[in-house]
């Protein structure tokens, strides 16, 4: 079993910057990706960024150019750097841990974005 334990969100006006962190704790593995889905009201969960132990990263159209997603191996942790923040951002945001067997979710955290 993997646990992740989110933090960051919160609110932002247009145009601002929000981080988001997740901390990866138990059955750690070394070659798990990890990304970041976020949800809006009434839709299905879709992706924004993951990247691989390696460091390859891939984002979603809609976020290319304003969001940076790191991570620290050593620290098992991902960190999502969210600019140039939309009103469309708002959502729920959630880390994922993907191994080859298993998807782990953290709890999601909010992020509102004002206009």
């Amino acid at each position: 079993q993997v646990q992740l334990v989110e933090s960051g969100g919160g609110l932002a006006q247009t145009g601002g910057s929000l981080r988001l962190s997740c901390a990866a704790s138990g059955s750690i593995d070394s070659r798990a990706i990890m990304r970041y889905y976020r949800q809006f009201p009434d839709r299905q969960r879709e992706m924004v960024a993951r990247i691989t132990s390696e460091g390859v990263t891939i984002y979603a159209e809609s976020v290319k150019g304003r969001f940076t997603i790191s991570r620290d191996n050593a620290k098992n942790t991902v960190t999502l750097q969210m600019n140039g923040l939309q009103p469309e951002d708002t959502a729920v945001y959630y880390c994922n841990y993907l191994t080859s067997t298993s998807s782990y979710w953290g709890p999601g955290t909010q992020v509102t974005v004002s206009s």
